[in-house]
């Protein structure tokens, strides 16, 4: 496994729906679940984040 994503494993539980909407994304833009989840995670604000705009 690559050490650099070796930091955290996390196990997620998905309806039937999410995991098929995940399924039909990643189908459609070539793109392992993986990677797509890993972008929605880095896309989220932080209480921190957010208080940094203000200022």
């Amino acid at each position: 496994m690559n050490k650099k994503w070796a930091a955290k494993r996390l196990t997620i539980n998905l309806t039937s729906s999410e995991a098929q909407k995940l399924e039909q994304y990643c189908s459609i833009t070539g793109r392992p679940a993986t990677d797509v989840i890993r972008e929605l995670i880095r896309s989220l604000s932080t209480q921190e984040e957010k208080v940094s705009q203000i200022y």
